[in-house]
């Protein structure tokens, strides 16, 4: 197995274990789960905003110990003063060293959208990303067919949520549909991890011109966001740049700033 297929078939007997434990019933008791959320498609939209989805991770399988010690609300606050649009949070435990209650931790202090990053099978998922206060959701199309994307967008919708619909090849387009508000390429391959922003480049002229498109992995400098942005790219997510130093909120805003000289 490729490591993609590696994590899901990990994750499905911990989803069914979840659902035991806290069945949805309890999710939509959660504080947070009436709550109006922020949009990420009109945040990515603003032509003031930066466009950066600022992420939080403190591994991968690729990089295990990326940020080990970072603390959730330090981070999160620290992207939103630095001006990025968005804030994406990984709540993958086993192979991120993520948690449902990052995203918890810091909605109170948040407001700009945040993306819950994940591996979404199930429409538990979906009630539990509106349960911990997340406003977007990420979908994979690698992981999903035409039909779950489908199922599984239009319930986020339902819910009030947004979804990021996630793709690295032409051939994944066809899992498009009424209910994505984000289009995002991955430029990192899942199945191997190599990473290359002329992925994006070379999708670019692929895309639906109405829905917002976004750039994921590999970007590591105010370059490469110009040049993305001639292509059509309006949302860029940016996480281990960030995340390597002390200050990820800081290496944001000074990142930030060289781009809004642009």
């Amino acid at each position: 197995m490729n490591i993609l297929q590696k994590i899901i078939a990990y994750k499905k007997p911990l989803l069914e274990q979840r659902k035991r434990q806290m069945p949805v019933s309890e999710l939509q008791k959660s504080k947070f789960y009436n709550r109006q959320c922020f949009s990420l498609s009109k945040a990515l939209n603003q032509p003031d905003n930066s466009g950066i989805i600022a992420e939080f991770k403190r591994r991968s399988p690729s990089k295990p110990e990326i940020n080990l010690t970072a603390d959730p609300k330090t981070v999160a606050t620290g992207y939103q003063r630095a001006g990025a649009s968005a804030i994406s949070v990984l709540t993958d435990n086993h192979f991120f060293g993520g948690k449902n209650i990052d995203i918890e931790q810091i909605r109170d202090f948040i407001h700009i959208p945040i993306l819950r990053k994940d591996f979404i099978v199930d429409t538990y998922q979906v009630h539990e990303a509106k349960g911990i206060g997340a406003d977007a959701i990420l979908l994979i199309a690698e992981v999903l067919s035409k039909d779950e994307v489908l199922k599984l967008a239009g319930l986020a919708n339902e819910l009030g949520l947004e979804v990021l619909l996630e793709i690295h090849s032409a051939s994944q387009l066809e899992k498009f549909n009424e209910y994505v508000n984000v289009l995002g390429v991955n430029n990192r391959n899942l199945e191997t991890f190599e990473v290359s922003i002329e992925h994006s480049i070379n999708m670019a002229n692929m895309l639906p011109e109405t829905v917002i498109k976004i750039s994921e992995s590999g970007i590591r400098s105010p370059e490469d966001i110009k040049g993305l942005k001639s292509y059509g790219f309006q949302g860029f997510l940016i996480g281990e740049s960030f995340m390597k130093v002390a200050n990820p909120g800081e290496a944001c805003r000074r990142f930030i700033e060289q781009i809004r000289t642009f």
